[in-house]
């Protein structure tokens, strides 16, 4: 069986070295730390999830947060104008 991604508009944005996140993701600061290698650690609902320097961090439709490569965001978002 085949299966299409359902068309819903999720909250990203590439994590690049940053003490802090955009608004909109505050509460990220309960769930994620930045590891002594530099990366960001995130407790998502499948444990804990390491994000790289330039991986996108998303906000699921449950106000879950995930990371994600680059190059499958590329291919899985276009941007939504506002």
């Amino acid at each position: 069986m085949k299966y299409r991604k359902k068309p819903v508009v999720i909250e990203a944005f590439q994590w690049i070295d940053k003490p802090s996140f955009p608004e909109g993701f505050e509460e990220l600061h309960e769930k994620a730390k930045i590891t002594k290698d530099e990366k960001l650690a995130i407790e998502t609902l499948e444990g804990s999830i390491t994000a790289s320097n330039g991986d996108f961090i998303i906000k699921g439709i449950n106000g879950e947060f995930y990371p994600c490569k680059p190059d499958i965001f590329e291919k899985t978002y276009e941007k939504v104008e506002e």
